[in-house]
This record gives C-alpha cells, structure tokens and sequence, in this order.
C-alpha cells in the first residue's frame, strides 16, 4: 500500500469517528482520541490497537493526529541525495525525529518524536476536519 493510499483510508476512518462525536465540544472530542479509549471503543482505527501496543512510548499519547502535519511525503520522491530517493521528511525537523537510510531510499522515522500525540499541540492546531490539518503533508497533485 503506497502512503497516500494509507493517507486516504485513515482520513475517512478519522472522518467516520468524527461524525460519530458531532454532537461533543472540542476538548470532549480530543479526550476520546486519548489511546486507552481508542483502544477499547474504536479497535480498527489502528493495527496496534489489537495488541494495545503504542506507536510512540508516551503515557498521555492521543491518537487525534495519528499522522502528523509536520510529515511531508511523496511516492515518487522529493529529490535524490547521493544516489538515494528521499520519500519523507520531517517539515520541522523535529530534533527526535531521524531518517531511515537504505541503499536506495530515504524515509524520515517518527518513532522517537511525540509532537502530534500531546494534547496541548492538538488543541493549538485543532479543526474537526483531519484532513484539513493535515494539507500541507501530501504532495499537491
């Protein structure tokens, strides 16, 4: 499955929970995306959820930004660097980020970095619609 397939598909599974909590303020909305209550009420959001197994090792992670807006992406590649396609980066250069380097490819690596899953980040950078957040990561087509 290319990115922007996953992309896609996880902005409507995001928009389908939305519609589910239409009825629920900002902060009520954030608090169900919290990973413990996602785990529970919305088991196919994610395929950790199965094994209640987080993508980044933080107690207060929130799943709201699942994907982050600061990640840049692009199936055919950005540029080439020494013979190597880079795929993604990191659009802040976040200082816990770092990138996966194969002998063809470049892929930024988002394990360490926690910005998109703290409460206070997705408050500041909040809309109802996900995808809205998110335009600036896909490339333009």
């Amino acid at each position: 499955m290319s990115y922007i397939d996953w992309f896609e598909a996880h902005g409507e599974k995001h928009a389908k929970i939305m519609e589910k909590l239409k009825h629920k303020s900002d902060d009520e909305v954030i608090e169900y995306f919290r990973f413990e209550n996602m785990v529970k009420n919305e088991p196919d959001f994610c395929p950790l959820y199965k094994d209640n197994k987080k993508c980044h090792d933080y107690e207060k992670l929130n799943c709201y930004l699942c994907a982050c807006p600061n990640f840049r992406f692009n199936d055919d590649g950005f540029e080439k660097q020494e013979n190597k396609t880079l795929y993604s980066y990191c659009g802040i250069d976040s200082k816990d980020g770092s990138q996966f380097i194969g002998d063809t490819y470049i892929h930024q690596n988002c394990a360490g970095c926690i910005v998109p899953h703290k409460e206070k980040y997705i408050k500041k950078n909040f809309s109802r619609n996900w995808f809205e957040i998110m335009n600036k990561v896909k490339p333009k087509i």
